[in-house]
């Protein structure tokens, strides 16, 4: 099986990037991921500087896939996600929701036992290893790994693990397909800045998707969750919205009329992350219900 190591990073996604390794289609590959910080909190001692932005959510890769052409959709499966021993949180004083709240800058490391993130106190947490960044490259300028967008990105949504299928967007021959920022838990929100930020390594199979999706989407086994991401929550509302209202107008052939009551009625509306340079939302459906229409 394919693999790349973790020193294999780029820190802005552009049609400009070497490959690191080339996949065909349905092919299982191998990607080692860094943690946000780029593995230099090692201890409580350590902080993270503010010369440290630039190289901030490293994403492995790219990878570029035999086959896929600007216009197609890439689905991404996420077959297993190995996470490492202990998980890193960093937080600091400044703007932010909680950022008030800080009395002063903290890295916490938080060991996992038996799959459970031991907090402190004596509270301890069931992990949900997730991804926080996965995307192809963007046909425009290059764009930072921070970001989130149409492109995939930095899109910190909690329903990207192991099991999990990501549709996004081919821009540029081969999609040139990266990812990073392994969380081994995080609320909707990550209302901090930061989740329990890990390394580990993903193990990855692709294919093109045939039928109409909206991108970037994420299907699980339950449901199937259309993402948007804008500087305010009430564009990512409209954007989300209208890709579910697309989804089940084109490719389910509801009625326009019949779309939006079954998405009042069986939709839910959630928040991804609201601390990255653009907040991120998930309208989400019953993928079974909607298949079964």
């Amino acid at each position: 099986m394919k693999r790349v190591c973790k020193n294999n990073v780029i820190y802005n996604t552009s049609a400009h990037n070497q490959p690191a390794i080339m996949v065909e289609e349905h092919e299982e590959f191998r990607l080692e991921l860094e943690d946000c910080y780029g593995g230099r909190l090692k201890s409580s001692q350590d902080v993270f500087t503010k010369e440290m932005w630039n190289t901030v959510n490293p994403a492995t890769g790219p990878v570029f896939i035999a086959g896929a052409c600007p216009g197609a959709v890439l689905c991404v499966e996420i077959m297993a996600i190995n996470i490492v021993d202990h998980a890193v949180m960093h937080i600091a004083r400044g703007p932010g929701i909680l950022g008030e709240y800080v009395e002063g800058a903290e890295t916490s490391i938080l060991k996992i036992r038996n799959e459970q993130l031991e907090f402190g106190g004596g509270l301890i947490l069931p992990v949900r290893p997730m991804i926080g960044v996965i995307g192809t490259a963007r046909a425009e300028d290059p764009v930072s790994t921070s970001f989130p967008g149409e492109h995939g990105g930095n899109l910190d949504c909690k329903e990207i693990t192991a099991g999990s299928r990501v549709y996004l967007p081919v821009n540029v021959s081969g999609a040139l397909l990266s990812l990073g920022d392994i969380h081994a838990l995080m609320g909707d929100g990550e209302v901090c800045g930061c989740g329990a930020e890990m390394s580990g390594e993903v193990v990855l199979r692709t294919h093109l998707e045939h039928s109409f999706m909206p991108t970037p989407a994420v299907e699980t086994m339950d449901k199937i969750h259309f993402l948007g991401s804008a500087k305010t929550l009430d564009e990512c509302e409209a954007i989300v919205l209208r890709k579910a209202h697309a989804y089940l107008v084109q490719r389910l052939k509801m009625s326009a009329n019949d779309a939006v009551r079954f998405m009042s009625l069986a939709g839910d509306l959630g928040v991804c992350q609201v601390v990255d340079p653009l907040k991120t939302m998930r309208f989400s459906l019953p993928h079974r219900i909607c298949e079964s229409s």
